[in-house]
C-alpha cells in the first residue's frame, strides 16, 4: 500500500518552494484583477514576489475583517474577480462570511488528509459534519469522493438514524468533530447499536485532546486530526507519524508575530498566515486569527512540507466552539438586545469532552425571567447553545476581554 498520496509529498523542500514562488506572481496579477485586492495590493509588482521575504513585505488580510468587507461589497468583497454563478455551490459562515466552492475535483484539498489518516478509494465513509449553508460537510464530502470515497452524508445529530445506517452500509471511516464521534460511541455502547466497522477518523473543528484521543483508540477507532476554515479547506493534517501536523500542498504557509505581518524565528508561536494558489479563488496573505508553531525537520512518515504543533489558541478573540466560530461583535450584539447589562464576558470552557460556553453578564436587578430572555439571544446570534450567569455590576475585569477560551491546549 503506497504510503503517500503523490509524489508532491515527498519532493525535497527546495523543489517545493521553488515550485510555489514560480507560481506566484500568476496567481497575484488574477488576485489584483479583483477591485478589493487592486486596493490592497496598491503598488505591488506581481513579478516582483517571488521569495518568501518578498512575500513579507505584502500587507495581511484579516479574516476578522471579512465581514464588514463583504457587508460593504456583497458577496465577496470585491476579492473575486469571476460572477457567483461561475461557482460550484456558495456559503455563508458567522459573520457573515459569503465562501464560494470552486468548481474543481478536490476544491477544498482534503483528500490528502484523509489518506493521510488511513481513507483509501472504495471505503464508505460516514460525514457527520453539517450541510447546511455552512460548507463543512461538503469540504469532507467533496475530499472522500475526491479520493474515491463513498459518502453517507449524515450531518451531525440523530444518533438512531446513524445506526440505522452505520449497521446497513458498514463504513470504515469517519469524518467529523470529536465531540460527536464521543457521542455515537458512548450512545451505541449504551444501546447495545454495532458500529464497530468505524476503524479510522478525520476529526476537526473541536478540540481534541489527549485524553480523548486515548479513549478513542481504546475503543478501537483509529483518529487523525486536521486544521482547516471554511475559507481555505484543509491546510494542515495528522499523519501516521502522529507528530504534529504536515501544511497540506499548494499553500504558502507563514507564521508571524500576532498583528503583524512579520515572520516569527522558526519554533516561536505565531499567527497563521495562508496564501492560497488558487488563480480563481486565491488568497493572499490571509490572517487567520489562530496560533501555531513550527516543528523542525521532515514528519517521520516521509511527507516533507513544514510541519506545524497544531491549534494553539488564538491571536485575537474569536475562538470556536463545537465547530463554529464566536465572535466578539456577536457579543456586543448580546450587549444590545439587553442595554440593562453592564461588561459581558464568554468564557468557553471543557466539560468532560464537550466544549461549553457560558456567558456572563453584569446585572443590577438578575432575575428568571432575564436569563432565559438572555439564554435565548445567545442562541439567536451565536447559533450556539450556552449558559448565562448574572453577575454583579463591577465584579467582571476591566480589561478590554469579551471572550474567554479557558479550554486546555494540545
Amino acid at each position: 500500500m503506497n504510503d503517500h498520496y503523490d509524489t508532491l509529498e515527498t519532493r525535497a523542500p527546495a523543489e517545493r518552494e521553488a515550485d510555489l514562488f514560480s507560481r506566484l506572481p500568476d496567481v497575484l496579477r488574477k488576485a489584483m484583477a479583483a477591485p478589493a485586492y487592486a486596493e490592497h495590493l496598491k503598488g505591488i509588482d506581481p513579478a516582483d514576489i517571488t521569495s518568501r521575504a518578498a512575500l513579507a513585505h505584502l500587507p495581511v488580510l484579516r479574516k476578522s475583517e471579512l465581514p464588514a468587507l463583504h457587508k460593504a461589497a456583497p458577496p465577496f468583497g470585491g476579492f473575486v474577480t469571476d460572477p457567483a454563478g461561475s461557482f460550484a455551490r456558495l456559503f455563508t459562515s458567522p459573520g457573515p462570511i459569503f465562501e464560494p466552492e470552486t468548481a474543481h475535483r478536490d476544491p477544498w484539498r482534503g483528500a490528502r488528509a484523509l489518506f493521510a489518516a488511513g481513507f483509501r478509494p472504495g471505503d464508505v465513509v460516514l460525514n457527520t459534519f453539517s450541510y447546511h449553508l455552512t460548507p463543512g460537510g461538503f469540504i469532507f464530502d467533496s475530499s472522500a469522493r475526491a479520493l474515491g470515497c463513498a459518502v453517507i452524508p449524515a450531518g451531525p445529530g440523530n444518533a438512531e438514524a446513524q445506526f440505522e445506517l452505520i449497521e446497513a452500509y458498514r463504513p470504515i471511516g469517519y469524518s467529523g468533530t470529536p465531540d460527536f464521534l464521543k457521542i455515537l460511541l458512548d450512545a451505541a455502547a449504551s444501546g447495545g447499536r454495532d458500529i464497530s466497522s468505524i476503524k479510522r477518523a478525520l476529526v476537526s473543528g473541536a478540540a481534541f485532546p489527549k485524553s480523548l484521543q486515548d479513549e478513542v483508540k481504546s475503543r478501537g477507532v483509529d483518529a487523525c486530526q486536521a486544521f482547516g476554515t471554511a475559507d481555505l479547506g484543509l491546510i494542515a493534517f495528522e499523519t501516521s507519524a502522529r507528530e504534529g501536523m504536515v501544511v497540506n500542498e499548494d499553500l504558502i504557509f507563514e507564521i508571524v508575530k500576532p498583528g503583524t505581518g512579520d515572520p516569527v524565528p522558526e519554533g516561536d508561536v505565531g499567527e497563521i498566515v495562508v496564501t492560497s494558489l488558487d488563480p480563481d479563488h486565491p488568497w493572499i496573505r490571509l490572517a487567520l486569527g489562530d496560533l501555531t508553531a513550527a516543528l523542525s525537520g521532515p514528519s517521520p512518515c516521509g511527507r516533507t512540507n513544514m510541519r506545524i504543533k497544531g491549534w494553539m489558541g488564538r491571536a485575537d478573540q474569536t475562538t470556536k466552539v463545537k465547530g463554529m466560530f464566536v465572535r466578539p461583535e456577536q457579543v456586543a450584539e448580546i450587549g444590545k438586545r439587553h442595554p440593562e447589562f453592564g461588561r459581558l464576558r464568554l468564557v468557553v470552557t471543557r466539560k468532560g469532552e464537550t466544549d461549553v460556553m457560558t456567558l456572563k453578564a453584569e446585572c443590577a436587578a438578575p432575575s428568571d425571567a432575564l436569563r432565559e430572555q438572555v439564554t435565548a439571544s445567545l442562541r439567536a446570534v451565536a447559533k450556539l447553545g450556552g449558559g448565562v450567569e448574572l453577575v454583579a455590576p463591577g465584579s467582571l475585569p476591566n480589561d478590554g476581554k469579551v471572550i474567554a477560551d479557558e479550554r486546555p491546549v494540545g
